[in-house]
């Protein structure tokens, strides 16, 4: 792996461009959430497929896909990351965080589920905190029925577990999300398997457009509030959302949403998770410097402000 261009503020994200061997280009990311330093928490995010086949409609990765990263691939990049810091690999961080999220739906990669295995032999971090982010495709009822073994040997309460849902109505959901995929009730199902008392509840998000409805009653009808908590992002500002005219609903300066309340009314734990607005400079949000990079990075209102570094 070589790193070809980076870009980003120390202080609050870095994304790294590379070329791998067989000279595709992925991106991954390091980033702390301030002012919380970062020996409280590090946040690391892979790539785990060159593209994403999924082609969510805003998503620059889904612009298009060209197969799968090796686990050697995936480790390259955590090492990176990692070594630069911590050249012992002992990683002192009290909440420190390796999210399988950036390009591409992870459990297309059966690799995936082996870096998982061999983390905590690579690397002295007691507080590693594994997360997977996913569409649940139709088609991968194996590698979540892995993914549970892992998760029960290994980590227990030690892992997040995201399903990306975006909107409880089921054909614009389909819109958002053009690929088969789970249903509420497959995912609801896998749940009760997945989560037991005491461990970390499994993550409904919602990045929250206009005109996505999220009905709280559909909720109810699939996902107990005991096992599954809610989490409300913003849209983030990249090529695909504006090509197909998609504007949040979340906005930095809003802290109080009706949404919210009728949530917590019906049970739910509910995170609104709004990052720093420098990260949509960055464009550390989501998978969504390769494409720009590649294209000589089309302006966005709102995203892409800041220089690629080329290394």
């Amino acid at each position: 792996m070589k790193i070809i261009a980076k870009i980003g503020e120390e202080n609050i994200a870095l994304v790294y461009i590379a070329e791998m061997e067989d000279g595709k280009v992925i991106e991954f990311v390091e980033s702390v959430q301030p002012p919380i330093p970062r020996e409280k928490k590090w946040v690391l995010t892979l790539s785990t497929l060159y593209g994403c086949p999924v082609g969510c409609r805003f998503c620059d990765a889904g612009s298009h896909y060209e197969g799968k990263l090796s686990k050697r691939d995936m480790i390259s990049q955590i090492d990176y990351l990692i070594t630069s810091r911590f050249p012992d690999k002992v990683v002192p961080v009290q909440k420190f965080k390796i999210q399988f999220a950036r390009m591409g739906d992870p459990s297309f990669n059966q690799d995936v589920l082996d870096v998982l295995q061999e983390l905590p032999e690579l690397y002295d971090a007691p507080g590693l905190l594994p997360s997977l982010s996913t569409v649940a495709p139709e088609g991968t009822d194996r590698f979540f029925e892995k993914l549970l073994e892992i998760k029960k040997k290994f980590y227990k309460e030690r892992f997040q577990l995201q399903f990306s849902i975006h909107t409880t109505d089921i054909k614009k959901r389909n819109w958002l999300v053009p690929v088969n995929k789970w249903d509420f009730e497959k995912i609801a199902e896998y749940g009760k398997a997945f989560y037991k008392k005491g461990e970390r509840k499994l993550t409904l998000n919602f990045a929250l457009a206009d005109g996505m409805p999220v009905k709280p009653d559909v909720l109810l009808r699939h996902f107990n509030p005991d096992k599954f908590l809610i989490k409300i992002t913003p849209v983030n500002p990249t090529c695909r959302a504006s090509a197909n005219k998609i504007f949040s609903c979340v906005l930095p300066d809003e802290k109080k949403y009706e949404i919210i309340d009728a949530l917590n009314e019906a049970g739910y734990e509910v995170i609104l998770s709004i990052g720093e607005l420098a990260e949509n400079d960055i464009g550390s949000n989501c998978g969504q410097h390769v494409t720009s990079y590649l294209k000589e990075r089309d302006k966005i209102k709102g995203g892409y402000t800041f220089p690629l570094q080329i290394v």
